[in-house]
């Protein structure tokens, strides 16, 4: 008993087939649509490491100012020490921003690309094939 309520009408498009077959035979997409999904996870996993990397710094720096005022120092005078202090993690933050940005362009390459390519049949590349399943079908009832 077919409950999904859909019927098989029995046509194919056989050109529809024989492309999404040759497509997934060659491994998805042409071009830059194939390396758009991993652009995007790339792209988030270096922008939140560089997050947490410039949170990091923030809080060294935070911590070295607090320790040298403790001596009745301020870390903004005009001092060498002072001066050393304030610039201990400049490459570190000044790196980690540029490539927070570099990441988060390519994350929103990724994006722009997943987007553009969303009405593509055969894009989702999921085992769906139409079928309407319900919670009797996975019950095994």
């Amino acid at each position: 008993m077919d409950d999904s309520g859909t019927k098989d009408s029995g046509t194919n498009n056989a050109s529809t087939d024989a492309e999404t077959a040759r497509q997934s035979a060659q491994g998805g997409h042409h071009g830059l649509a194939r390396y758009a999904r991993p652009a995007l996870v790339a792209g988030c996993i270096i922008a939140v490491v560089c997050v947490a990397l410039l949170v990091i710094i923030f809080f060294l720096d935070s911590f070295n100012a607090t320790v040298y005022s403790v001596g009745g120092k301020d870390v903004q005078d005009a001092t060498d020490e002072a001066r050393s202090i304030r610039d201990n993690y400049a490459a570190a933050r000044v790196g980690g921003i540029i490539v927070l940005v570099i990441g988060l362009a390519l994350a929103a390459a990724g994006g722009f690309g997943l987007y553009r390519r969303r009405k593509e049949q055969g894009w989702n590349d999921g085992d769906d094939d139409g079928e309407d399943v319900d919670f009797e079908d996975l019950g095994g009832k």
